[in-house]
């Protein structure tokens, strides 16, 4: 069964698990495990280096499928590693990568975030073929979507209306697996008396997270073919 994006990503309020780079690889709470820098999922099918410092509030929080890195300030990321199933591997062999990341990200994770903040849309999508051979990079509006909202935002005036947070996804497909890594743009709620971007240099901003992000990902080498 697909994870719920949206679901998962606002689960995050809920509190999270703190973690010390000093703590055994199994912390209570978590269905992964972090030892010393990194975090793994179950199933240990990528590694990541864990993008948030305990001493300055760094929070994790895991599903057997997804993880969310925290620290309440300004960072907020999620990663989705969820295996294809039957169906899935079909569609990503019939339409190829650039044409399947398009259509998960569409009938997915775009969905379920329109789903769960009526008025989100689509901002803008790239394909980025020589990243994680074939990547997807796409930009979502999201109506009360802000997981900052009502923390940080102490530039704004009471009875503002709800924020209108963006995010940045980008996907990629590996061993039969599709990884989905999302970012909110903090500064757009928590400084948004100041924060004064055009779209295009937002875009950049999260671009630039996350490839920084991406890049931690660590995936384990491919199995040697055996020749019959």
């Amino acid at each position: 069964m697909l994870v719920r994006f949206a679901t998962l990503a606002a689960a995050a309020l809920l509190g999270l698990t703190a973690f010390s780079q000093s703590e055994a690889p199994a912390l209570p709470g978590l269905f992964g495990k972090v030892t010393g820098d990194y975090y793994a999922p179950p199933g240990g099918f990528y590694r990541v280096r864990i993008p948030v410092l305990p001493e300055l509030g760094g929070e994790i929080q895991d599903t057997e499928n997804v993880v969310i890195f925290d620290d309440g300030v300004g960072t907020h990321i999620s990663l989705a590693c969820i295996p294809l199933d039957v169906s899935l591997k079909w569609e990503f062999e019939t339409r190829g990568t650039k044409e399947f990341l398009a259509f998960f990200f569409a009938n997915y994770v775009a969905t379920d975030f329109s789903n769960r903040f009526p008025g989100a849309k689509v901002e803008a999508s790239f394909y980025v073929p020589d990243l994680r051979d074939g990547a997807l990079l796409a930009y979502m509006l999201l109506p009360g979507g802000s997981f900052f909202e009502n923390k940080n935002s102490i530039l704004d005036t009471p009875g503002d209306t709800p924020a209108v947070a963006k995010r940045g996804n980008l996907l990629f497909v590996r061993d039969g697996r599709v990884f989905v890594v999302s970012i909110e743009l903090a500064e757009r709620v928590t400084q948004k008396s100041v924060f004064q971007k055009t779209p295009e240099q937002e875009n950049e901003i999260l671009r630039e997270r996350l490839m920084n992000f991406t890049a931690r990902i660590e995936l384990p080498s491919p199995k040697p073919v055996r020749k019959p």
